[in-house]
């Protein structure tokens, strides 16, 4: 399901995400993926939390040694550090971060009188 601004929205959690191209900055590499994001504020710890799934992609595969890896997430609306890992059977890399997401989040926050 999408809000009225186009962004993916879940509708038992309320999450916001991003669906589109991105850029896996990995070392000295810039890899061109599609991805899908979302996340979700947890008022417990403070921190926005972001993940998604990274689309199957053969020259990220081979940038990746082993499971997991530090990167850095690009997308259109900005970059954030992340971390790939827990590759799927069709090989998706599952993607997370703790911070301002890389995408815009289009939140209505209610006024405070």
């Amino acid at each position: 399901m999408s809000d009225e601004t186009g962004h993916p929205q879940d509708e038992e959690h309320g999450d916001v995400g991003y669906v589109g191209p991105a850029t896996v900055l990995i070392g000295a590499a810039a890899v061109p993926v599609q991805v899908d994001l979302r996340g979700y504020f947890q008022p417990i710890d403070g921190f926005f939390h972001w993940y998604g799934r990274v689309a199957a992609n053969s020259e990220l595969n081979a940038q990746v040694s082993g499971n997991r890896a530090d990167v850095v997430l690009r997308t259109p609306q900005g970059e954030r550090p992340a971390e790939l890992s827990d590759p799927d059977l069709w090989g998706r890399f599952r993607i997370s971060g703790e911070s301002t997401p890389p995408f815009n989040l289009d939140l209505d926050v209610p006024e405070q009188v």
